[in-house]
């Protein structure tokens, strides 16, 4: 009796464990994702780089059946998020939402440790965001062409205030001297409030904030805007001509957001991720608080986002070159 149960008893073991066994290997080998991935958000919260990780993330999770956790790792313009991420492994689990210092710090800072290009994958370019010119009311410039005279007539420079070395509208800035044979002095800030409180003050002579910021300064009366970056008018400033429009053909620019891993993810996780984001960003609630923002919707696939890092990598060499604006 002792023996029959004792069989009986090592049968159902043996059975327990082939299930326990077939059960873990099926759950190792599904699909990704079978953990909670997490993007890295290379600024503080609050801003809208961090707004719109964490809104990717919300409707990113709910397509993946997974945790879609956003992480911020604040500071050097996004470089500490950027080396995090290039280091990371290229498994999927690790994601970024980057913007332009992925591709312009490494024109900017000698501490930069990756390629913009080759160090990640890229997944699907999120948005472009213009930025508007705008003057301090009391220079003699109610156009860009006008403001263009000034520039070549006067002795000194034009004033320039941005949020810091290696901002959208720094680089804005530096475009425009390019393109249009202005000479501009920059002031870099430590953030975009400083330099508008500047501004409105009269301590410098123009600025290209984001629209937003600029919006209701604008109507109030303290900022007159001059033209938009983008190659579009913005449906928020739909009476601002763009750059290009106002007498400078070609100009384009601004900031952007895009979404990326490090170098070496699987092609089909790419895929899969670059196609979820598509959806995402032709949603209507993620389209509103895109443009509310003053950013353009786009959500492009992986191929279309390597495109573009690449022309951005080749444009900003160029511009940082010509405006003689040195590395530190």
């Amino acid at each position: 009796m002792s023996k029959l149960f004792s069989r009986r008893r090592l049968l159902t073991t043996t059975l327990a464990l082939a299930v326990a066994s077939t059960a873990g290997g099926a759950w190792a080998q599904r699909p990704y994702p079978n953990r909670p991935v997490k993007i890295l958000v290379g600024f503080a919260p609050g801003g809208f780089t961090d707004v719109a990780a964490r809104l990717v993330a919300q409707k990113l999770s709910m397509a993946l059946g997974q945790p879609v956790v956003v992480e911020n790792r604040p500071g050097a313009n996004g470089l500490i998020a950027s080396d995090a991420t290039a280091n990371s492994p290229p498994d999927g689990y690790t994601l970024m939402l980057s913007s332009i210092g992925l591709t312009t710090n490494p024109l900017l800072t000698k501490r930069v440790h990756y390629d913009p290009v080759k160090g990640f994958t890229p997944i699907s370019l999120l948005a472009i965001v213009p930025n508007v010119l705008v003057t301090y009311p009391g220079v003699p410039a109610k156009s860009l062409a006008e403001l263009l005279a000034l520039a070549r007539t006067r002795q000194s420079p034009l004033t320039q205030a941005s949020a810091g070395n290696g901002s959208p509208g720094h680089l804005s800035g530096a475009l425009l001297q390019v393109m249009a044979g202005i000479r501009l002095d920059h002031v870099p800030y430590k953030g975009s409030g400083p330099a508008i409180n500047d501004l409105i003050g009269g301590h410098v002579d123009i600025s290209f904030p984001t629209i937003p910021t600029a919006l209701p300064l604008v109507k109030a009366g303290k900022v007159r805007a001059l033209a938009v970056t983008g190659g579009k008018r913005s449906p928020l400033m739909p009476d601002v001509p763009t750059v290009a429009e106002a007498g400078v053909p070609g100009y384009d620019t601004g900031g952007w957001y895009g979404l990326v891993g490090p170098a070496g993810m699987p092609g089909d996780i790419a895929v899969l991720l670059s196609n979820e984001v598509a959806k995402i960003m032709k949603m209507p609630d993620v389209r509103e608080r895109f443009i509310a923002e003053g950013a353009e919707p786009v959500g492009s696939n992986s191929a279309d986002m390597n495109a573009f890092l690449v022309k951005d990598v080749e444009r900003w060499t160029g511009v940082v070159k010509a405006a003689h604006i040195e590395a530190k």
